[in-house]
């Protein structure tokens, strides 16, 4: 496992990781909850940072709020900008002047707009199972209403890290024991009950279509087909509106790498 570090970013420290001495730096932006830690006992996931680090020099962090970054008051959560601003942060830390950005579900929001507010630091994205809006509307029919995110969110507090719960994040592993002792781990020791609530919360006001027709860096996106969490039609949509974006769909249920 890398040695996990640490970047101030204004009062907040941000933990780190970098791992692999390839020509290009490539970060990794995890979606909603994370441990940068745990994330290397899943053999699974292991593989894929291991597979990266094998081309790259690979940065990975936990957002503020979650895994071994400071925590926030649930109160006071930050706005997508502020927590865009740590990975900048964390860049200038490991002396990365350019990265290729990847990013994972509500990690791919802060990517889209880096790249969009930051085109001089950003030489690629990637984004895996991103979305633009989390809250349905006439023009983005896809998402959850107001009223089915809102009893998600409760759901989620009242029995958090409860094996189904967890089940629509990777179907096809949901009765692996192993997977299912690890995932619960994951979002255990990555957010509380109701930090974890808080924080969805916060991306429930997520919106970035302002912004992603602004992208000009290379941008792949690539979606499951049959994702319930985060659509492919999602990925339709930023990738209609990103110029000369190109989107790879794949079979499978699974939102979680």
């Amino acid at each position: 496992m890398p040695t996990t570090r640490y970047a101030r970013s204004g009062d907040v420290n941000i933990a780190y990781q970098v791992t692999g001495d390839g020509p290009t730096d490539l970060v990794y932006v995890p979606g909603w909850v994370s441990n940068i830690e745990v994330m290397w006992e899943d053999p699974g996931l292991a593989r894929f940072l291991n597979r990266l680090a094998s081309f790259s020099r690979l940065i990975t962090f936990d957002k503020r709020g979650t895994g071994l970054s400071d925590a926030v008051p649930i109160d006071q959560l930050p706005t997508l900008e502020v927590r865009m601003d740590d990975l900048r942060a964390v860049m200038d830390a490991v002396g990365s002047s350019q990265a290729t950005l990847l990013g994972h579900s509500e990690g791919g929001n802060m990517c889209m707009l880096f790249a969009a507010t930051h085109p001089d630091r950003t030489t690629g994205l990637i984004l895996a199972g991103s979305y633009a809006v989390r809250i349905r509307s006439d023009s983005y029919p896809w998402a959850p209403t107001r009223e089915e995110r809102e009893a998600h969110i409760e759901e989620t507090e009242r029995a958090w890290v409860d094996p189904d719960l967890l089940r629509h994040m990777a179907p096809s592993r949901a009765d692996d024991p192993a997977f299912r002792s690890w995932i619960q781990r994951y979002f255990r020791l990555g957010a509380s009950p109701r930090a974890a609530a808080a924080l969805l919360r916060m991306n429930s006001m997520i919106d970035v279509t302002g912004v992603i027709g602004s992208i000009r860096v290379p941008t792949l996106l690539l979606y499951r087909t049959g994702d319930t969490d985060v659509r492919v039609e999602e990925g339709r949509y930023i990738a209609s509106r990103i110029p000369g974006s190109r989107i790879v769909e794949v079979p499978g249920e699974d939102h979680f790498f």
